[in-house]
């Protein structure tokens, strides 16, 4: 299995509160569709369809579902896509930076057969930065 962890990113909230956010997505659509245009297109494709699933759209590979799987409660979520293609699971990881701030860090965990990776690894790692990027901005 190849990991691809995304940059570290610090946002403005207690752990508790990101992943209050981050493990019930029930109330991110609304704050994907308040932010400035700007941000908005830094997001890309991206619906959060409920409270444990989203789906974004990935150039090259079409509408991917995720879905929650795993909860620990104030420091880790993780998704599983329903590709059909290839085992995907973005995790994301929370540590608290004080009392009013937190560190977090996504990764994706996919299988990829060894003679593909580099053809592929560029862009795992690209997305997992963006994952990174993105909860940041729903968060800042």
């Amino acid at each position: 299995m190849g990991k691809y962890t995304g940059k570290a990113v610090t946002v403005p909230f207690a752990s508790s509160v990101i992943y209050q956010r981050v493990s019930n997505l029930s109330g991110l659509q609304q704050r994907l569709e308040e932010l400035p245009e700007e941000q908005l297109k830094a997001v890309g494709d991206v619906n959060f369809v409920d409270d444990d699933n989203f789906e974004i759209q990935a150039p090259g590979v079409g509408k991917v579902n995720f879905h929650i799987v795993e909860r620990t409660p104030e420091s880790r979520v993780v998704f599983q896509a329903e590709t059909g293609v290839v085992p995907l699971n973005l995790i994301i990881e929370i540590e608290p930076e004080g009392d009013s701030s937190s560190r977090l860090q996504t990764s994706i965990d996919v299988e990829i057969p060894m003679m593909l990776r580099p053809l592929v690894g560029g862009k795992m790692q690209e997305a997992a930065d963006k994952f990174s990027e993105m909860i940041a901005q729903l968060n800042g």
